[in-house]
């Protein structure tokens, strides 16, 4: 059964930068979409990035767009989220997923992921 492990999570100051990776096992993640999601407190659960199976396509929520930069490393079958400019709104649990289905498109609908992480914590101070 495939895993994912979210690393990279932490405290950081605003403005600053953190680096999110996705680790996998145990499944063929280099043919699904992987996408991140996160959730504050006492919110649900909301989309920030996607990328396609094979790098070639993603999407933003407008909230990170131009701050965030989603990307996928086939080797060693891992994704990461490079988070710059971050803001005290940006503090939540983020998720890595991944669709269980071959060659899947990106998508931002978060109940089109079959697999998920455990979530790392991110808070942004101001």
């Amino acid at each position: 059964q495939g895993q994912l492990v979210e690393i990279g999570g932490g405290l950081v100051q605003a403005g600053g930068s953190l680096r999110l990776s996705c680790a996998t096992s145990g499944g063929a993640f280099n043919q699904y979409a992987m996408g991140w999601f996160r959730q504050a407190p006492g919110k649900e659960r909301e989309f920030v990035s996607t990328i396609s199976w094979n790098g070639a396509s993603t999407d933003y929520a407008d909230s990170v767009k131009g701050r965030f930069t989603i990307s996928r490393d086939h080797a060693k079958i891992s994704a990461y989220l490079q988070m710059n400019s971050l803001k005290p709104e940006d503090t939540a649990v983020y998720f890595c997923a991944a669709r269980g289905t071959p060659w899947s498109a990106p998508s931002r609908n978060g109940y089109e992921y079959d697999y998920w992480g455990q979530g790392t914590q991110v808070t942004v101070s101001s």
